[in-house]
Parts: structure tokens; sequence; C-alpha cells
């Protein structure tokens, strides 16, 4: 059983738990607000679950330390996006005790970060990652969240419109430097990941074959993919090939070694086609689009693109106004048909009509 206690003019309770007693201070100078908070206690007790107190010491910043370990165990790709969301969050939650975060506090957070000019995909992003913490800190034995508050996520524009034309994407590649025309040709008949590519080793590749094979842990999707060379991109190969450095396993290379960061050189290249805003994850989209054009099937356009579910494929606005000009003329010419067809059969009825009264007055 607890009981109540005076320090000075503050009541405290103190109660037990699995034979280990507990003490804490009600902060109050009422005897009947410490009363209810010892009942509160008891009552947690009673139910097996810890005292609130015990989750009232747990830490915005020890969720943290355990969100990133968990993805650290389980190798997860994303690993260095989860970093990034929980420095933004850091800077607002950090130092905090978890029962502060409640859902008054989170919609504070999200209208702060549109404040700042963060899109609602990224704050979303955020949100997830907050979410994630708090969950993982509720699945530990024992817990140290009492209860997940809800985190109401925001409506996201999420529909992918930015793709290149043909001509675009010659001048785009004339432009840029030689150590990244293969790649962004790779990059716009493949519709591959600008990590996947980048990250490329002759060891995936098979030239007497004309295939490129990337394994299970080298995707974003984690699904092995294969891709056939056409003409063009066995040409590049065999580019690459003959410049090939000694000690430097990257197919795509700047001097011998890897291709990290171009985004200097993709932006005056961009200034230079007349192109600025374009994005590399545009030849994505592109590729998608230009593949489903030439009449392949879209399960296999995902195959080759990477795209592991459909809703995430089908996010992908791959109608160009010339493919809605190419509709509406396919439109125009059936409705002539239409109209043409049955023209045709009014004149084969007048004419069948004609024959049948000829054939009555004779």
């Amino acid at each position: 059983m607890g009981m109540l206690y005076q320090r000075g003019d503050v009541w405290w309770v103190k109660y037990y738990r699995n034979g280990k007693s507990f003490r804490e201070s009600t902060k109050t100078t009422k005897k009947m607000v410490a009363e209810k908070i010892l009942k509160r206690r008891e009552g947690e007790i009673a139910q097996g679950k810890n005292p609130s107190i015990e989750f009232e010491k747990v830490t915005f910043d020890q969720l943290a330390k355990g969100f990133i370990q968990d993805y650290k165990i389980n190798q997860k790709k994303s690993l260095e996006r989860a970093e990034i969301s929980l420095k933004h969050l850091s800077v607002y939650f950090g130092g905090w005790k978890v029962p502060q975060i409640t859902t008054w506090h989170i919609k504070e957070y999200t209208l702060h970060r549109h404040e700042a000019g963060a899109a609602n995909a990224t704050i979303n992003r955020e949100l997830a990652a907050l979410k994630r913490m708090l969950n993982l800190g509720d699945q530990q034995t024992p817990p140290l969240v009492d209860r997940v508050p809800h985190i109401p996520m925001l409506k996201e524009k999420n529909v992918r419109r930015g793709f290149f034309e043909h001509e675009e994407f010659l001048s785009l590649r004339d432009a840029l430097p030689d150590p990244l025309k293969g790649l962004v040709t790779f990059a716009y008949k493949t519709g591959w990941r600008v990590g996947e590519i980048t990250n490329l080793t002759w060891d995936k590749v098979n030239l007497k074959q004309g295939v490129v094979k990337l394994h299970a842990e080298e995707t974003k999707n984690g699904e092995g993919r294969t891709v056939c060379l056409d003409g063009e991109l066995m040409g590049v190969m065999g580019k690459q090939r003959d410049n090939m450095i000694p000690g430097c396993p990257y197919v795509f290379h700047r001097l011998g070694r890897k291709i990290s960061d171009f985004r200097t050189s993709w932006a005056k290249a961009c200034t230079t086609a007349n192109l600025q805003g374009k994005l590399f994850h545009d030849f994505r989209r592109t590729a998608v689009r230009n593949i489903v054009r030439s009449g392949v099937t879209e399960n296999v356009v995902m195959r080759i693109s990477g795209h592991k579910t459909r809703s995430v494929f089908d996010r992908y606005d791959i109608v160009s106004l010339q493919d809605l000009k190419l509709a509406a003329a396919k439109q125009e010419a059936y409705l002539n048909d239409q109209v043409t067809g049955t023209i045709w059969a009014q004149s084969d009825q007048k004419a069948k009509k004609k024959v049948k009264l000829k054939s009555l007055t004779t």
C-alpha cells in the first residue's frame, strides 16, 4: 500500500512495485490532489503497468538513439535519409521528456517546418521517423513509452511530372563534361537511380551477353535486377571499358575516382542547354515513359526501372502534351470512321428500299 507524507508544504507519495519502493513529489500543497495521484499510481501497478514516473524520465534523445540503432541493426538503405529527418526533429524536440510530445506539440512542429519552407513530403518523412521512434520505445521490455500520440500526416502532391524530350536530353548531354556523358545516357535509357549507376562496378557487367545485373542488396527495393544493353549502351560500355583505370572498380568514374557529387556540373549544363530546373530523377520518369511508349508491357517496365509496387509506378505522370495530341487525333479519326460508317449504312438502306419499291412496281 502507498502512503502520503509532506516535505515542507509539498505532498509526496510513496508506493511499491515488485518489492521496489518509489517516491515521487506530487508538486502540490493540496492533500486531495496528492491522494488522487497516489490512487492513479496504485491503479497503474494493479494493471501491471510501470508507474508513470518511469516514463517521465525517458527523453527524446534516448528514443533517437534507439531509432538509429534499429536502422543499423537491420541494415536499412535509407539510413542517411533517416538521419536527416532526425536532425530536424532534434532541433525542435531535443531534450524533451517523452510525455511532453503530444499531438498538439507535433502540430506545432509541423507548422514550424512549414514556416521554414519544408515541403509536405519532407515533413511527412520526419513525422514518420518520430512515429517510428515512439513505436520502438513502446515495443521495448520494459516499455519506454506509455502511449504513442496521434500524429496527423499531411496530404502530399506526389505526382511526378518532369521528364526529358529526346532533343533536350541530347542538348544536356552535349553540355556535360565527358565523364558524365555515359552516365546520363545509361540513366536516360534504363531509368536507374543515380546511386545505382554511380555505384555500378565492372563485376556486374557482362559485355559478352550484353547485360548488367544488380544484386538484391544493391537496390532500393531489395530485389535484384537485370537490364539488357541496346546498341547505344553497348557502345557506352565499350568506351568506359577502354577508359578503365587500374584499381578503379567503377564503370563510371572521374579520373579513377567514384563520381559522387556532380551538382555543379549538372547546374552549369542545364543553364547552357536552357533546361534550368531539370532534375537527374527526371531521367527515371523519362525512361519509364519511353519504354511504355515503345509498347513494352508495364510489368516488364517495372522490372527494368526497379519499381516494386504499382502505386509508386502510377505516381509517375508519363503523359506528355504530344501524347495528349495523339490521343485527340485518334479519337477524331475514330469518330470520323463512325460517322462515315453511319452514312454508308444509311445509303445502303436507301438503296435497298429503292430496289424493293422497283420490284413491287414491276
